[in-house]
């Protein structure tokens, strides 16, 4: 068994005149949160329901655990959908006890598991009640536990944390890391930012049907990084800029309160961190100097700006 749990070699999708999916290779490590982001429309729906075998690609391949995806497969396979559905007349027990079966559990075993779940998500109170009943966050609790409820070797969340409230998303978060740690495979699709920092190891972003970028976060952070460094300082800030070689390049500050003013320059061409803090410490009393690293929305937008400028330069052409 190799180290990806999933691989996907050169798949494309067409439906009609709409192209979904072009040339898309990617590899997903076993255990780690994989972040599949990408703006609405940009085909990651496409290649999450290729992975669960609902559709097949019209060219290319899907590997897992290296053996061709087949419908055997689906059952390692926890899915939870953007577009939530639960029988709305069915008592929510009932139902989790039959999505449980439908994933191949026992009924004890489906029970004891679920007491387990209701019991940790503290619902226990629902069991007998109509789905009806519940409300947007509570059905949710009850999709993410029938989810995750096999204990399958991949999960797939598409937008885990929409409906939710900020405590109950952070309980759903905790539950991801901890089944990561259990030794789960997540692939996380999103195009809310902020979450893909809190947990996720490796993104791919999809863009108009193609694949723009594929790694670890930590390595694309360093990668994308604008060399820019925040700096906070006791003085005036015309003798700030003044300091400033031609090497530099102030591009904002503020004054903090009325001794301290916050400052960002960018280092140009070949100057280091440490020859801007010679130079500073001269003029003025430097109080902390941190480098800003770009976010993953920074990356984002700008990636996928960068993408339409191209195009629009090709198509002027």
């Amino acid at each position: 068994m190799g180290e990806n749990i999933i691989e996907i070699n050169g798949v494309s999708k067409s439906f009609a005149q709409h192209r979904a999916l072009h040339n898309v290779s990617l590899a997903i490590p076993r255990g780690c949160i994989f972040g599949l982001l990408g703006p609405n429309g940009a085909g990651k729906t496409t290649l999450i329901r290729m992975i669960n075998n609902i559709t097949v690609p019209d060219s290319g391949t899907i590997l897992f655990n290296g053996e061709n995806l087949t419908a055997q497969h689906i059952k390692k396979i926890g899915y939870l959908p953007e577009e939530r559905g639960l029988y709305k007349k069915m008592k929510v027990g009932e139902q989790a006890v039959y999505l449980a079966r439908l994933r191949g559990m026992s009924k004890d075993e489906a029970l004891a598991s679920l007491k387990f779940w209701f019991e940790k998500f503290e619902i226990t109170a629902w069991w007998n009640k109509k789905v009806e009943e519940l409300s947007k966050g509570m059905a949710q609790k009850i999709q993410f536990i029938t989810t995750v409820i096999h204990k399958p070797e991949l999960l797939i969340l598409d937008e885990p944390f929409s409906g939710f409230d900020p405590i109950n998303a952070n309980l759903i978060k905790r539950e991801i890391l901890e089944l990561c740690e259990k030794g789960a495979t997540v692939i996380f699709s999103t195009h809310n930012m902020e979450s893909v920092e809190q947990v996720c190891s490796r993104i791919a972003l999809i863009n108009k049907s193609e694949k723009i970028l594929e790694g670890k976060v930590s390595d694309l952070k360093e990668q994308f990084k604008p060399n820019v460094f925040r700096v906070v300082f006791k003085g005036n800030i015309v003798t700030f800029t003044n300091a400033l070689w031609t090497g530099y390049k102030l591009l904002d500050h503020e004054k903090i309160d009325d001794t301290n003013i916050s400052a960002d320059v960018q280092l140009l061409g070949e100057n280091t961190p440490n020859q801007l803090l010679g130079i500073l410490i001269l003029h003025v009393e430097v109080v902390s100097f941190q480098e800003k690293m770009p976010s993953m929305n920074d990356i984002f937008i700008e990636q996928v700006s960068r993408l339409e400028n191209t195009t629009e330069t090709a198509e002027k052409a």
